[in-house]
């Protein structure tokens, strides 16, 4: 079985040490998507958002979320992120909007937290922008989709 890292020889939650990991290139994908009634989708699609720009907004929240997530997730370290894109697609499959954020770092450890805040914040502001005209939205399926660089090298969901 694997130990989880945040535990100590107690059991009680503590910060990893990386100051002797090596500095490496690291990339997460994390996906995800917001559910919502046909007519809410249209909305976005038209602009006629009374909060404004819904996807332009989805985006900047999801980019400052993910530079944030040291200051929401408690273990988390404070990461010099060098790239964040975020990437929202209407899709009326669903319907609703599909996000995807790629995040990058040269550091001691990896992204994969700030990119699947960054997907999270992404559709909570999407939800916030909306909700007037669809209170019954749901946020699902958010996931890691790929990580790389690292000790434990490449992951990727199948």
């Amino acid at each position: 079985m694997t130990k989880l890292t945040h535990l100590d020889a107690a059991g009680a939650a503590n910060m990893v040490d990386v100051s002797e990991k090596d500095v490496t290139s690291r990339t997460a994908i994390a996906e995800g998507c917001i559910v919502m009634q046909p007519e809410t989708l249209a909305l976005i699609r038209q602009g006629d958002a009374k909060k404004g720009d819904v996807l332009g907004t989805a985006r900047l929240a999801g980019i400052m979320g993910s530079k944030r997530t040291h200051e929401l997730i408690p273990l988390c370290h404070p990461l010099l992120i060098s790239k964040v894109k975020v990437e929202c697609e209407l899709d009326d499959d669903l319907p609703g909007v599909r996000v995807m954020a790629e995040v990058k770092v040269s550091g001691q450890t990896g992204v994969e937290m700030e990119a699947l805040t960054a997907v999270s914040v992404a559709c909570l502001t999407i939800y916030d922008m909306v909700k007037a005209a669809d209170k019954g939205m749901r946020i699902e399926n958010i996931r890691l989709r790929l990580k790389t660089g690292g000790r434990s090298g490449t992951y990727e969901a199948p």
